[in-house]
């Protein structure tokens, strides 16, 4: 592991500045996703501001009737909150799909946003790879692509983002808090929060130099049949061939966000439109621009029937 230093910042301006003033600077909460990639040399900070004494970590509701989040709410306590459980069970079932007991322990729900992909090539130094290195290709194109992004990709990358979080966060249609190094706040909503690869694919989010996640906001509640399904290699910690996300209401009407298929959650409001005229429908508008390989062209299958299980259990 590479020599960095190390400071506990004392409030959400003196971290966004400390990182903005240093390029090489990351933010550490649980750090699960970035430790294990300092240790492969991937990521290399040469310092990490520990923003766990920010007093992120509460659960609050909001004057509009929905919940704020603190971005340093562990991922168990958010799936486990009476609140989020009753009006916001598309979010809870996403979170207990993912990862192990030990790591939601440890995990925030802004570190849960902004994790890594798990592609194997960019875990691989040795692999050409323009998110880890820009400009130096891509070697999943050409490559093992079985479980690679089939929409939204680009020449330049075709990785897949792996939270689970996010996908309920997309249908939910949850707001990202910021503040910027410069002191000022922002919301992002959770649509424009993910960049698509483009030619810039180790530009992940729309977050700015030094800005940090403060809270998620999520609005108030729809009501609804939440359902988060999960299709994967084996039946637990494991990340998604292909997910979906979805609130059902009683007339057939809804949303739906799929995961596994691209470099952010994938939403498309068009395809909500379509619920009520059954998967295919949806699965259409959805994955309409799809660009598969011969290894990973089952998604689009997959995609569609995944959606025909979800509304059959919403039908009950």
């Amino acid at each position: 592991m590479k020599a960095f230093t190390y400071e506990r910042a004392s409030s959400v301006e003196s971290a966004a500045k400390a990182a903005a003033s240093n390029p090489q600077a990351k933010f550490i909460a649980g750090g699960t996703n970035l430790l294990d990639l300092m240790k492969l040399e991937i990521e290399r900070p040469s310092h990490l501001i520990d923003v766990n004494g920010l007093g992120l970590d509460k659960i609050e509701p909001t004057s509009e009737g929905g919940l704020r989040i603190g971005a340093l709410v562990r991922n168990t306590a958010l799936a486990a909150d009476e609140r989020v459980r009753r009006d916001y069970g598309l979010l809870s079932r996403a979170l207990l799909a993912g990862a192990s007991g030990q790591l939601r322990n440890k995990a925030t729900t802004a570190g849960n946003l902004l994790q890594r992909t798990r592609c194997p090539y960019f875990y691989d130094p040795n692999q050409p790879c323009n998110k880890r290195q820009p400009g130096s290709g891509c070697s999943a194109i050409g490559g093992f692509t079985r479980q690679h992004a089939v929409i939204g990709t680009s020449d330049a990358c075709v990785a897949t983002h792996p939270s689970d979080m996010a996908i309920a966060m997309r249908a939910l249609d949850a707001v990202v808090e910021t503040v910027k190094a410069e002191g000022a706040k922002r919301s992002i909503p959770m649509a424009d929060f993910h960049r698509l690869p483009g030619d810039t694919p180790h530009i992940e989010t729309t977050l700015e130099p030094g800005e940090i996640i403060t809270a998620v906001v999520l609005p108030l509640p729809t009501g609804g049949k939440h359902i988060y399904r999960k299709v994967r290699d084996r039946a637990s910690y494991a990340f998604a061939l292909v997910s979906v996300g979805a609130i059902i209401q009683p007339d057939g009407s809804g949303r739906v966000a799929v995961g596994g298929v691209a470099h952010k959650p994938w939403r498309i409001e068009e395809a909500d439109v379509q619920l009520k005229n059954g998967a295919k429908a949806v699965a259409s508008v959805l994955m309409a621009s799809a660009r598969p390989t011969e290894q990973n062209h089952f998604k689009i299958d997959l995609v569609e029937r995944t959606l025909g299980a979800v509304i059959v259990e919403a039908r009950g």
